[in-house]
């Protein structure tokens, strides 16, 4: 288990690199963005390129961020009967649900994210837009993104199994039964 801990903790750095850069993804995005109605209304002119890094700034910003969304637990779930459950019933909810939902569903987006992505490499492709961009670091994120949820996913059924087995005080306020 101490491997596994140890495992754990490399992704939760790993994500939370790439988490840094989309926030600046977010933040370059935003003033792109404001640059670009500046330019449009203010100097009436216009660049096809502006809106797509804007686009690509924000598929970065989306992709990249993903999975420290799930590393600190603030990810969509529906609580409908969850919260009523105990500690040890959450986390074994939690265990299965990235065991046999996410993760195959991560391995299946990468499955068919990749050769995209490869391919729009291999061939140069660009924007059929008047001043576009190349579009293989737009595609990249899709991989990418998929791989480090991937990753955060196995991270976190090491965090559950740990805490089932009482190695790991989880961020995910389970309440351990009084002993």
């Amino acid at each position: 288990m101490d491997v596994l801990l140890g495992l754990m903790r490399i992704i939760d750095r790993v994500t939370d690199r790439f988490a840094s850069i989309a926030m600046w993804a977010m933040g370059a995005s935003c003033f792109i963005s404001a640059l670009n109605a500046v330019v449009r209304y203010g100097f009436n002119y216009s660049s096809n390129a502006y809106l797509e890094i804007q686009w690509y700034l924000f598929a970065a910003c989306v992709m990249l961020g993903a999975s420290q969304v799930l590393r600190v637990n603030e990810h969509v779930r529906v609580d409908v009967f969850y919260g009523q459950y105990s500690g040890r019933v959450q986390a074994w909810i939690d265990l299965l649900g990235l065991l046999f939902f996410m993760l195959p569903s991560m391995a299946v987006m990468i499955y068919f994210a990749l050769p995209l992505f490869l391919k729009m490499y291999a061939s140069g492709e660009v924007s059929s837009n008047a001043g576009g961009l190349i579009r293989w670091p737009a595609m990249l994120m899709l991989p990418l993104g998929f791989s480090l949820l991937f990753a955060q996913g196995i991270s976190e059924a090491i965090k559950r199994m740990a805490w089932l087995m009482n190695r790991y005080e989880s961020e995910f306020h389970y309440e351990r039964p009084l002993q």
